[in-house]
């Protein structure tokens, strides 16, 4: 079969079926009566091999040590070209990503879109000083919500991660889904992350995320919630905060979140009856004793009165003398 019919057949071009002839990939191994060249049966069958080796990433160089090379290894090839096209998969999902953002922006003119480049190419920079100035000069730009909590959920440089948190809360509400979604991340430290920068957005948008908070598996992400919401009087967080303060875990602000829910009409004496229950345990040693009854200073009512008068001649010397402490400043308010 002269090239003009293989071309035809087999849809590879005679320009290419020239080239892989120079380069003795694949040759007409055949000659007509007039002296042309001709391809052979096992010719236009080596070639269909190229084009579907080809279909699969590889270079000529590699089609042609896997049709001639005796001891190719085809698996090893295999496992190459999926490392190699996952890499490529990852770069154009990279690259996907970013120009949804940049379309997210919705910029108006090339100034806008090479300012939100910028700004994106920042936050991914291996230099937390230039990660740190893109988060702080996000409130110049419309840089699309998507990439700042991107970035606050992955950074690892506390002040990096602050600015981005400021940037988030500047941004609004936007991010908020997102940030609820990596509450639930299988990386404990997304999570962790996730939850201090839902406590920087609005108090009112950001309080049913964290209610959700308190039933995270994630017991540091469930502290931090319950700290949050329990400063701003959320009464479904005292067992909590009580059990932070038996654990030694945040218990001044634990025990100060305390004392904002106790302000709460009715609230006081349940939560010093929570106190004294955990009192009672004979298991507990001298220092979680002694916060639990540091804890009393900010509960009003009588249950917290009764407890501390008796915690003032406990065996223990440094509960007698936390509980004689709070009960003095108890009797100044």
């Amino acid at each position: 079969m002269l090239i003009g019919d293989v071309a035809r057949r087999s849809g590879v071009s005679a320009r290419m079926l020239r080239h892989y002839d120079s380069l003795g990939l694949a040759r007409p191994t055949g000659r007509t009566g007039a002296g042309y060249r001709e391809y052979s049966e096992e010719d236009i069958r080596r070639i269909l091999h190229i084009e579907i080796l080809r279909s699969l990433g590889l270079s000529l160089r590699e089609v042609g040590r896997a049709l001639d090379d005796p001891g190719f290894a085809p698996a090893a090839l295999v496992d190459d070209l999926v490392a190699r096209t996952r890499e490529r998969i990852a770069r154009e999902t990279e690259l996907l990503t970013r120009l949804h953002r940049i379309s997210a922006a919705e910029p108006v003119g090339w100034e806008e879109v090479l300012q939100v480049i910028a700004l994106l190419q920042g936050l991914g920079s291996a230099s937390a000083g230039r990660r740190q100035r893109a988060a702080l000069s996000a409130d110049d730009a419309a840089v699309p919500v998507e990439a700042l909590v991107e970035a606050a959920l992955s950074e690892t440089d506390p002040n990096v991660a602050g600015a981005l948190r400021w940037a988030l809360e500047r941004s609004g509400t936007g991010g908020l889904a997102l940030l609820a979604d990596a509450l639930s991340s299988p990386d404990a430290d997304v999570r962790r992350r996730a939850v201090e920068a839902v406590a920087e957005l609005p108090e009112e948008a950001a309080t049913p995320v964290l209610r959700g908070a308190l039933a995270s598996d994630d017991l540091v992400v469930r502290r931090r919630a319950a700290l949050l919401l329990g400063s701003r009087g959320d009464t479904g967080t005292a067992a909590t905060l009580v059990d932070m303060v038996v654990a030694g875990v945040d218990d001044v602000d634990a025990a100060d979140a305390l004392g904002v829910l106790a302000a709460a009409p009715g609230a006081a004496d349940p939560i010093a009856t929570m106190l004294v229950d955990r009192l009672a345990d004979d298991g507990l040693d001298a220092g979680t004793r002694r916060r639990l009854t540091q804890a009393f200073a900010g509960i009003p009512g009588p249950v917290a009165a009764r407890a501390l008068a008796g915690l003032v001649g406990d065996d223990d010397p440094g509960v007698a003398a936390t509980a004689t402490y709070v009960a003095t400043l108890r009797d100044a308010l």
